[in-house]
C-alpha cells in the first residue's frame, strides 16, 4: 500500500483546554476530515507515560499486585507498574525531563513488591489509549526476581503482592478476573518470548 497517497489524518481546527495542570492536560478540540467535515467535540488528554512489569520469581511464578482501580470500582489483579518520573513535577510533557523507562520499571518494581531482577528485557512500547491519549506504556520482563526488601509504597498506595502461576492467570484473563487489558497483552507478549526461545 502506498502510504504517500492516502490522506487519513484528521487536521485540528481549535483546541480548549477544560482542565490543565500539573496533573493532566484534559482537552476539547474540533477537527477537520480528509472529507472536509469539522466535528466537534472530541476530547483527548495528556498524562505521563507509565511501565508495566511482567516479573517471574526463581520458580516461574508471576509477581502479581491488588489493588484498588477507581476508574472500575473494583480491587483488581494486575502486574506492577507505575508512572515515570519527571524532574519538573508535572504528570505529562517533554520527555527529555523523564527518568529512563527501564529505570523507571526497576523503581516501581522494588518500590510495589520489594523484588529486584538482574535479568530485564525491553518487551514493547506502545501507546496506551491512541483514541483520546498520547502517553506510551514501556512494558518490560523481569525474571529470576529475589525479595530485597519490604515494599515503599506512596501516600496513595494500598496494594498487596501475590506470587501466580501461568495456569492461575490464563485462567484469571478467561474469567475476567485479570482486568488490565495492558497488563494482558504484556503476558501474552512475554509468552510468547518463552515459547520462542
Amino acid at each position: 500500500m502506498d502510504t504517500k497517497k492516502e490522506s487519513l489524518a484528521w487536521k485540528e481546527i481549535h483546541t480548549e483546554h477544560i482542565v490543565q495542570d500539573e496533573w493532566i492536560d484534559f482537552r476539547k478540540s474540533a477537527y477537520r476530515f480528509p472529507d472536509g467535515r469539522v466535528y466537534e467535540p472530541f476530547y483527548t488528554y495528556s498524562r505521563r507515560d507509565y511501565v508495566v512489569i511482567v516479573a517471574t520469581d526463581s520458580q516461574g511464578n508471576y509477581l502479581c499486585v491488588r489493588q484498588f482501580r477507581q476508574g472500575i470500582r473494583q480491587v483488581t489483579t494486575e502486574f506492577p507498574a507505575g508512572g515515570i518520573e519527571r524532574k519538573d513535577g508535572w504528570q505529562y510533557g517533554d520527555p527529555e525531563v523523564a527518568e529512563d523507562a527501564l529505570q523507571a520499571a526497576k523503581r516501581e518494581l522494588l518500590e510495589e513488591t520489594g523484588y529486584q531482577s538482574e535479568q530485564w528485557s525491553h518487551l514493547i512500547t506502545i501507546p496506551s489509549n491512541a483514541t483520546i491519549a498520547d502517553n506510551y506504556a514501556y512494558v518490560f520482563r523481569a525474571e529470576n526476581c529475589h525479595k530485597v526488601s519490604s515494599q515503599q509504597l506512596d501516600d496513595t498506595e494500598f496494594l498487596r503482592v501475590q506470587t501466580i502461576s501461568h495456569q492461575q492467570i490464563e485462567a484469571m484473563i478467561e474469567k475476567g478476573q485479570f482486568q488490565q487489558a495492558m497488563h494482558i497483552m504484556a503476558f501474552l507478549m512475554a509468552d510468547r518470548k518463552t515459547e520462542n526461545r
